[in-house]
């Protein structure tokens, strides 16, 4: 067995190439584990604190291991810094190159097919000619080489492909095909890079044509494995979005303009599909937002939706007797027949439907109808027993408290090692805890102007670096208006909120200024890392439980009742708790960070679960004083942390 305090320990040779490189106890613990459990094709959980060095724990291992293995990341940004920086740091490190390819899906690459077929259209954008001059020289076609364009810019669409519009081997481009070479790459590959998505698409071999990974590797490692639950239920699921309908249309029209076939008559079923999808979107309209479908889909609607479903089957009819003309036109034709059949799932006449949530998101640019099963745990276990190696789920959220329950019964992961390691750093002297007392509670119709009245003067005596972290958007936005420059509770510094700009574009203006104030909600709770002086308070508005008028959570919650069980205590509770964690752990990323976390919401000390809530968190002192708080700002002098003028 390999002993892992050599990578590890005071020599470590990771000290040469990491800049900051310190031993951690908790970081070799996690690696002997890891390395166990690749060795005795095991299932081990693992709950990392945050400053642990989880991504380098089983990076070691992996690569000492001998074995073809597939990491699976939350993010792509997180898959670009592995392939980018710690794989290679690492093996440079420990002298055992290896070989890597990085697997993102289909949309993030560049379709030559598409990208001809966009020129024909003439849609001659400034971004369509940038486009095109990269096309003449990348290699891997991955659109995040291009960053003058914005990730979700119109006209990536038309220049990538899905599993819907993708011809295949059919494609004319196809020995050219930026997908293909990826996936090719993986296959010759010692370790491998995916998503979520990816890797449970590679399990339900929804990928046809490209071949499997998995069943050549050896072992997996989820690395931000809470987030798997709530991606193998929107995987499994079934989804039709006017988005999909109104491509289809545009892609055929594409399509026989690039047959030949431009007659007036072929395009009539296209028009025809879209007077009736408007229809449809029209009689949406008046409701916003994720709603159960009995409440949303009235009798108007159902009648726009009939007729959407009888305009598509024309639709595909008429495609019929172009069979054969070419590869583009039979894939849309297979499009077609494909949305069909998702419609009847979702409308529930076919047997094929699976037992879920019917529900309808309507946004401001259209709607999805959605079929979202109940649960996955059981489809999930079915999956990771049917490839056998090692399996390591890894986070710095998976535990309520000691215990991983919740994260396992969601799974379906009935025989698994579980660790859980505590950060390495020092919560006791670098942190605090504030917990405001008399303030309302949150159903209250005041509740966040209190909320904001209350941590106003903290934010004064941090002197900006602040995140505040919301539960919904009705808050943040009445937030923003109290805290804007012309607002009742105006504030010196600079003020960010999310939906301003992209958020990345958010963080670094944040990180730049030092002193800024930046108002968030979820995608601000998690994945995001701010080191050093820029962040220094954290302050939560509520409890992040999710909301009970949720079509997806009240269904969930629905099927706990109906298997007897408690949903509070058993889905409710514990999620809330997974997210709160996340929630303070954007506060201290590094050793030498320190601040503040508050906690608005009365109920952490009025309710009996508020100790649950107070058990999972890191051992930070508590407060009730505001003066206490301020006071922990002005006694460090590390930092300058006066605020702009």
């Amino acid at each position: 067995m390999t002993d892992y305090a050599q990578f590890f320990g005071a020599d470590s040779p990771l000290a040469e190439y990491v800049a900051g490189f310190a031993p951690r106890s908790q970081q070799q613990q996690m690696a002997d584990a890891v390395g166990e459990a690749l060795d005795g094709s095991q299932i081990l959980v693992v709950e990392a604190g945050t400053g642990i060095g989880k991504t380098f724990a089983y990076l070691v291992p992996a690569l000492l291991s001998g074995r073809r293995v597939i990491i699976s990341t939350g993010t792509r940004n997180l898959q670009d810094q592995l392939f980018k920086r710690d794989l290679p740091t690492i093996t440079q490190a420990i002298g055992r190159p290896v070989r890597v390819a990085l697997l993102k899906g289909r949309s993030n690459y560049l379709c030559r097919h598409r990208l001809s077929l966009a020129a024909e259209e003439g849609r001659g954008s400034e971004w369509l000619r940038a486009i095109r001059h990269w096309a003449s020289y990348t290699s891997a076609g991955d659109k995040a080489e291009l960053r003058e364009i914005p990730e979700d810019a119109p006209i990536w669409p038309a220049v990538t492909s899905t599993i819907d519009n993708c011809l295949g081997s059919e494609c004319p481009q196809y020995d050219e095909c930026h997908v293909v070479q990826a996936r090719r790459a993986a296959q010759d590959a010692d370790i491998v890079i995916v998503n979520h998505h990816l890797l449970l698409a590679d399990f339900a071999l929804k990928e046809e044509g490209f071949g499997e990974l998995l069943p050549g590797a050896d072992a997996c490692i989820i690395d931000e494995a809470h987030q798997i639950p709530e991606v193998a239920a929107n995987f499994f699921g079934v989804s039709v979005s006017a988005r999909q309908v109104s491509n289809l249309v545009r892609d055929t029209v594409a399509e026989l303009v690039n047959a030949g076939q431009s007659e007036a008559e072929w395009r009539k079923p296209g028009d025809e599909l879209d007077r009736t999808l408007s229809e449809l979107t029209l009689a949406l309209a008046g409701t916003s937002g994720r709603q159960n479908w009995d409440d949303s889909v009235g009798d108007k609607s159902r009648q726009a939706l009939d007729a959407v479903r009888e305009s598509l089957t024309a639709f595909d009819e008429a495609l019929g007797p172009l069979a054969g003309h070419s590869s583009g036109l039979d894939s849309c034709g297979e499009r077609a027949g494909a949305i069909i059949a998702r419609l009847d799932q979702i409308c529930g006449d076919t047997e094929a439907s699976i037992e879920g949530l019917r529900w309808v998101d309507v946004q401001r640019r259209g709607f999805s109808l959605n079929l979202t099963p109940f649960d996955v745990a059981e489809r999930l276990a079915e999956l990771i027993s049917r490839h056998a190696g090692s399996w390591v789920f890894t986070s710095a959220t998976l535990a309520v408290g000691e215990d991983f329950s919740h994260f396992l019964s969601r799974t379906g992961i009935n025989d698994a090692l579980t660790l859980r390691l505590d950060s390495p750093f020092d919560f006791e002297r670098n942190t605090l805890l504030f917990l405001p007392n008399k303030l309302p509670l949150p159903a209250a119709p005041d509740y966040t102007r209190c909320v904001c009245e209350a941590v106003r003067p903290l934010i004064e005596a941090a002197g900006g670096g602040v995140f505040l972290l919301f539960t919904s958007y009705r808050a943040l936005h009445e937030a923003a208006e109290l805290f804007a420059e012309n607002g009742e509770l105006s504030l010196p510094n600079p003020l960010f909120v999310q939906g301003e700009a992209p958020r990345e574009a958010l963080l670094n203006q944040f990180r730049e200024h030092g002193h800024a104030v930046l108002l968030g909600t979820a995608s601000f709770w998690e994945g995001v890392d701010v080191r050093g002086e820029a962040l220094r308070l954290v302050i939560i508005d509520k409890l992040p439980f999710a909301s009970p008028g949720d079509p997806v959570m009240q269904a969930r919650l629905e099927a706990i009742r109906r298997a007897g069980g408690n949903p509070f205590n058993e889905y409710q509770l514990p999620q809330a708790v997974l997210s709160l964690k996340q929630g303070v752990g954007r506060l201290i990323r590094d050793h030498d960070d320190f601040g503040i976390a508050v906690l608005c919401d009365p109920r952490i000390r009025t309710r009996n679960y508020g100790r649950v809530f107070l058990r999972s968190l890191p051992p930070m002192p508590i407060t009730d004083s505001i003066h206490d708080a301020c006071d922990f700002f002005d006694n460090r002098q590390a930092f300058e942390l006066t605020a702009p003028a």
